[in-house]
């Protein structure tokens, strides 16, 4: 994995890095320990697919560091939950993807 520099904008609830002069974002919302993440968007100038993987699970890393559960709400971030199940600890209890 390639580790991505992540910031968190919490004014904008949003993580984001810039690729390319890009900036590349996840918005979320938070409540009681939990985050949601609502919305992928990588600008279509970045190609590498291995980028969002990098992106999401730098974005991870960042949240699990902070001892937050995650719930993911993008059909984009869930798709990547179900087949790296390796953070499926992150999800509060009772949620399955």
């Amino acid at each position: 994995m390639n580790e991505v520099e992540i910031n968190d904008n919490s004014f904008l609830r949003q993580f984001e890095t810039k690729v390319e002069g890009h900036l590349a974002k996840i918005e979320y919302s938070s409540q009681e320990r939990k985050v949601f993440l609502t919305k992928l968007v990588i600008p279509e100038s970045i190609t590498q697919e291995s980028f969002k993987e990098d992106f999401i699970k730098s974005v991870l890393h960042h949240i699990q560091d902070k001892n937050l559960r995650v719930v993911p709400t993008s059909p984009q971030i869930a798709g990547f939950l179900r087949k790296n199940r390796q953070y499926k600890e992150m999800l509060p209890v009772g949620i399955r993807i």
